[in-house]
C-alpha cells in the first residue's frame, strides 16, 4: 500500500494557487493604502516566516473581496433600522 500522491503537495505543487508569483507581484496587486502596510510587516518578518508571510498577502491581493465589497457594498440595506425593531404604532 502507497502513501504516495499523484501529484506534489504544499509549496512545491506544481500549480500555483494564485498567479502572484513575485513580491512586486503582490505589491502591485495590492490596493494603495494596503501597499505600505505589506512593506512594514515585510521589513520586519523573520526569514523562516517569509513564506507564509508572502503566501498570505498573496491570497490577499488575488481573493477578490475588495472587488466583491465594491460592487454592491450596500445593495439591500436600510440605515437606521434594524431588523429586530416592531414598526412604529403597532401598539
Amino acid at each position: 500500500m502507497s502513501t504516495a500522491h499523484d501529484r506534489p503537495v504544499g509549496p512545491f505543487a506544481s500549480e500555483p494557487s494564485h498567479p502572484l508569483r513575485t513580491i512586486r507581484d503582490i505589491r502591485e496587486s495590492l490596493p494603495p493604502e494596503q501597499v505600505a502596510h505589506f512593506d512594514a510587516e515585510l521589513a520586519v518578518t523573520d526569514l523562516d516566516d517569509l513564506p507564509a508571510m508572502l503566501t498570505r498577502w498573496a491570497t490577499i491581493a488575488h481573493d477578490g473581496f475588495e472587488d466583491f465589497l465594491l460592487k454592491a457594498p450596500f445593495e439591500g440595506l436600510e440605515f437606521g433600522a434594524r431588523s429586530y425593531d416592531e414598526p412604529q404604532g403597532s401598539e
